[in-house]
């Protein structure tokens, strides 16, 4: 058995040793002290999940969009003018580009003169239909005289034939009046006739002013046309926003469709999150929304639940998924839900299309609904 003899002096371990204790309390002290803040932190950190953390939806699976319009003619022409510049603010109503009007001006001339030339025709015949009813008038007039006289032929006929038999009379003066009462009936038919002769152009110059009016109006309907080709010439913005895709340039020729440009209204951005199947069973329309922009690191913008989508996502692909054919493997569906965002106009500006964000949706208001109505149920 062999025993360890300190060889320092007594005084000098005892100085020793009483040196590290006070070390040994402080570094217990340390420990604790951190034990402590880790435990306050980690309680603080369940107290917020519990009473937030955990009614909290996210997914950075979610981008902005805007709803932009492309810009394209309606006729063809050459491009003689480019009113906006690449990523220019233009006001809706604003004009864009201008085409070559030579052509269409010329085709509105065109049309014009075929409208003057229609609504003379058309003074014309209402002309001739005045004149043809002056005539209809006329006839009958001279109808009535013929009418009368015939009658009055009849009548000398009728008295002088009794006078002629008993010998009062000769019959040369009945037969004289015999031919004049023949007379007098072959005029009245003739007067006849040109009453119905003047009725009948009556009809055709009615249906000369109806052909007439039917050119004028496909006149005046080519006339329009015309002056909407001349308008079309120079295209407008149809909404306020930003330009951007500009492909058109002067002097190019452009047809009907032609994508020149794109306006894209930066100032009515949304938010486009696609949210897994399984996180949607809370979410209502109206719950607020926190936005993390990638593009704008540490800034925290806020937003609110608009709509969700008809459908997954899946279902509106080119080619839907066919999950009764073959082998089927479950996979998680995301639906996109539409998110309003509430930003100021400098914090838009900064804002665009296609940026990737992350979202978190709180749905404490619904969970707390659900909860109300469990105890609810478990009291009744």
């Amino acid at each position: 058995m062999s025993t360890t003899i300190d060889a320092r002096p007594r005084g000098q371990a005892q100085q020793e040793s009483g040196g590290n204790a006070p070390r040994r309390a402080r570094s217990r002290g340390w420990l604790i002290g951190v034990s402590l803040l880790l435990l306050v932190a980690g309680i603080a950190w369940f107290a917020h999940w519990w009473t937030v953390g955990r009614f909290i939806e996210s997914t950075d699976d979610a981008y902005l969009q805007a709803d932009s319009v492309t810009v394209a003619p309606k006729i063809s022409g050459y491009v003689t003018q480019v009113l906006v510049r690449d990523n220019e603010t233009v006001a809706a109503g604003a004009p864009l580009v201008r085409l070559d009007t030579r052509q269409y001006e010329a085709s509105l001339a065109q049309a014009r003169a075929t409208v003057d030339a229609r609504e003379a025709d058309l003074a014309r015949a209402q002309a001739d239909l005045k004149q043809q009813q002056a005539s209809v008038a006329q006839a009958l007039a001279q109808e009535q005289v013929a009418r009368v006289a015939a009658q009055h032929a009849q009548d000398d006929v009728n008295r002088y034939t009794p006078l002629a038999a008993t010998g009062a009379e000769t019959s040369e003066r009945l037969a004289s009046l015999v031919s004049t009462r023949d007379q007098a009936r072959a005029t009245l038919a003739a007067n006849a006739a040109g009453v119905r002769s003047a009725q009948t152009q009556i009809d055709a110059t009615t249906a000369q002013i109806a052909q007439a009016r039917a050119q004028l109006e496909a006149a005046q309907a080519s006339l329009r046309q015309a002056q909407l080709d001349v308008n079309d010439t120079t295209l407008y913005s149809p909404i306020a926003g930003r330009v951007g895709d500009r492909s058109v340039r002067i002097g190019q020729y452009v047809q009907p469709g032609t994508r020149l440009l794109t306006v894209v209204p930066v100032q009515s951005i949304y938010l486009e999150a696609n949210f897994k199947e399984t996180q949607i069973g809370h979410m209502l329309p109206g719950q607020r929304a926190t936005l993390h922009v990638d593009a704008l690191r540490g800034v925290d913008l806020h937003g609110v639940v608009d709509s969700f989508a008809p459908g997954t996502g899946a279902q509106f692909a080119l080619l839907p998924p066919e999950n009764a054919t073959g082998n089927f493997t479950k996979i998680v569906q995301r639906v996109p839900v539409r998110i309003r965002v509430d930003a100021d106009a400098q914090t838009r500006s900064l804002l665009l299309p296609g940026l990737s964000v992350t979202v978190d949706v709180d749905t404490r208001t619904v969970r707390a609904g659900d909860q109300r109505l469990a105890a609810a149920n478990s009291h009744g």
